[in-house]
């Protein structure tokens, strides 16, 4: 099958690989039990086919929080996460392929928010190879600069790219 020119999708106003699955990250984001962030987090492998979704919240069958049982609502962002119930949206992704017995390796996590340095781990582990995200993340394994000799190549999403 021949391949269509980039012209010709711009004309369709097709959007590109990494518009699709940003959008259905921020679609599965809206699925989010977490009162203080929504993140969602979509896994591709190398054929542009979606392995699983993701979305932050507390484990399947765990009451939600609410603003007065939240752990972390008035928290510094990317301080204190061990005190949060909430499974993050990176680690519900590889979950999710992982229980279905479909391999992480060598695909693109496509994440509304810049994995923290917990689920970063995780990626390197599974051996995801490129992280695409949106929104920065500060947190302190993120900030000692250790994770940056991983092969992982993270991209902060360029909609106009």
């Amino acid at each position: 099958m021949k391949n269509i020119d980039d012209s010709l999708i711009k004309e369709l106003n097709r959007p590109s690989w990494d518009e699709y699955f940003m959008g259905i990250a921020e679609i599965a984001k809206t699925r989010s039990s977490c009162i203080r962030r929504q993140v969602g987090a979509v896994l591709v492998n190398d054929k542009h086919q979606i392995i699983s979704t993701g979305y932050n919240g507390v484990p399947r069958g765990i009451v939600h929080c609410t603003k007065e049982t939240c752990t972390k609502l008035y928290e510094k962002s990317g301080e204190k996460n061990e005190v949060c119930p909430a499974v993050h949206a990176e680690l519900n992704a590889i979950i999710q392929a992982a229980t279905a017995g479909i391999s992480s390796e060598g695909t693109t996590l496509y994440s509304t928010t810049r994995p923290c340095g917990n689920c970063t781990m995780a990626i390197i582990n599974a051996g995801i190879r490129k992280v695409i995200y949106i929104e920065d993340y500060s947190d302190p394994i993120l900030r000692s600069g250790w994770l940056d000799s991983s092969d992982v190549i993270f991209e902060k999403y360029d909609k106009n790219k």
